[in-house]
Formats: C-alpha cells, structure tokens, sequence
C-alpha cells in the first residue's frame, strides 16, 4: 500500500493497541506513534483518546476507520488486478475458520495453496463459528469457513463441502463393545459436546430437536472447548462423544475409536465459506476457486 500512515492508523484502530499494531507491521513503537501524530496534524483532528494504558477511537477517529477501510479494499483488489495481469499473485490474506476445518483440513489445502502462490502471506485464526463470523463482520479475516448452518444475515454463505459427525467411544472402555444405541439408550449415557457457540453443537442440537429430543433431556456429562479435548477426555471415561468424521478417521482406522451408530438419526452438514456481503474478492476469490477444485473430496 502507497499510504504507509493510513495503514498504520488502520492497524491501531482495529487492534486498539500501538503495541499490537507496531507487532503486526513489524515496525517499532515509536513509528507507529509519530506516523499517527502526523495524521492528527495533517488533518488537525484528534484520532484516538489516551486513558490509562487503553486508547479509543474519537468521532474523528471512527469516520477516519470508516473511510479508510474502503481504500484499504480498494488498494488490495488493485494490486491483485495487477497480479491478475502478470499471473503472479502477492500480499496479505487473512482467513479464519472454525475449529474442525482449522485444525483436520485447511493446513493442507494451506500448504498447496502456498507452493502454487508463494508470494501471498497467509495467517489463520481458528475459533468457533459465532466468533469467526464476528471477525468477519469486524473485518479481522476476510475469508472465513465455518461449520453448522448459516445464521448470520449480514453475511453470505458458500457451500463446500459435506460432513458427518458421528458417535464415538474409545475401545479400552465398556460402551465401546455396543455396536448401535437407540435414542431412549441414549438419554441415559453419559455424553461430551462441544462448547456453546460451537458450529458441531447446533447442529447436534437440531438433529436431536427434529426427534422431539432437548439437549436438556440427554445426560450431557461435559461440555468441552475442542475435538482433541473430546478424543482425550473419552480415552478415560465411559461415554459418547460427537466428533466430525474428519476429525477421527485415522482413529478409527487404528481402532482407537469405535463407531457407535445411533438409531433413528443421521448428523449430517456443510462445511460453508463465509464473507462480508457482495462477492468475495482479490485473494479471497482466488483461494475459494482454489480450495473448490483441489480439495480431495
């Protein structure tokens, strides 16, 4: 970008942090601080209030955001157009996901995508679907993906890719000897879920719900932050958990992990890309395009 003082102003507004955002660009502190003044004097407004060890944005400082996040879209898709034209893709891209894509299916799809366009820096924030999509809406990614269905109007939605999450016991306990469950068993083992906020947990909520089933009504032992903390939790307790099929294949190919088919109900979803509204454009388009033709499915 031409206006190093707008993108630095840009990167203390959304951090709310000199520090943060003198980490972020790789410059010094003292940088940040003087690039700034020059814009308060250049526009003889005050740009951010000091209190204590917080900054905040003024009303000044708010319109600046405002505007200057459209010139900062505005200078990325002009330097993809440029890219577009030599065939040579460069710059920054920011993409989030939720925890399941972020952690069994995009770093490898990440690493191809790199080879092919080595010059693009990308960095992945991976967290649950609901805070992916405020990131989004607050412009910290400009791609996301995200799992369970979409909710968010202010967003648009593209279907990738089709998933199951299935019921799992690990083998060295008891209730992995049980091949099938019907949903009266069910209710009376103990269960562990995914957090609330968590994509995989709505849409286990809704599939029980279209059985006239309430999460209240299961025997919900633990509610716990990730995947992996569900695979290690049921290594040492007798009870079901519900993972992504994604998650757990290696596992069960080692017969770590059993299968447990549950009678009368079928969690099935999609995996969706997620962005502001509009159409997705400069490197977001390009990694969609991407993932939709090299992804193994």
């Amino acid at each position: 970008m031409s206006d190093v003082r707008l993108k630095i102003f840009y990167s203390v507004a959304k951090n709310l942090s000199f520090t943060k955002a003198a980490e972020e660009l790789y410059i010094s502190q003292p940088a940040v601080t003087k690039n700034i003044k020059e814009l308060e004097t250049e526009y003889d407004m005050t740009l951010f209030l000091r209190k204590g060890n917080k900054i905040e944005l003024t009303d000044a400082g708010k319109l600046l955001l405002f505007h200057s996040e459209k010139i900062i879209d505005i200078y990325k898709q002009i330097r993809f157009d440029f890219d577009l034209l030599k065939n040579n893709f460069s710059g920054t891209f920011q993409l989030g996901a939720s925890t399941t894509l972020g952690q069994y299916l995009l770093p490898a799809l990440m690493s191809q995508f790199h080879s092919m366009h080595p010059k693009i820096k990308m960095s992945l924030i991976t967290a649950n679907t609901r805070d992916i999509e405020k990131y989004l809406i607050e412009k910290k990614i400009e791609l996301g993906l995200v799992e369970g269905k979409p909710s968010n109007k202010q967003l648009k939605y593209i279907p990738f890719l089709q998933d199951e999450i299935i019921a799992i016991a690990h083998t060295s306990q008891e209730i992995s000897t049980r091949e099938s469950l019907s949903l009266e068993e069910l209710k009376t083992i103990p269960l562990v879920l995914r957090e609330l906020g968590s994509g995989s947990l709505d849409i286990i909520r809704d599939a029980f719900q279209s059985k006239n089933i309430l999460l209240k009504d299961l025997n919900i032992a633990m509610h716990l932050g990730s995947t992996e903390g569900i695979k290690s939790y049921l290594t040492h307790a007798n009870c079901i958990g519900f993972v992504s099929i994604a998650a757990i294949n290696k596992e069960i190919k080692n017969g770590e992990f059993q299968v447990i088919d549950i009678e009368g109900i079928n969690i099935e979803r999609w995996f969706y890309f997620v962005y502001n509204q509009g159409v997705p454009q400069g490197n977001s388009d390009l990694f969609i395009k991407f993932a939709t033709t090299h992804y193994n499915f």
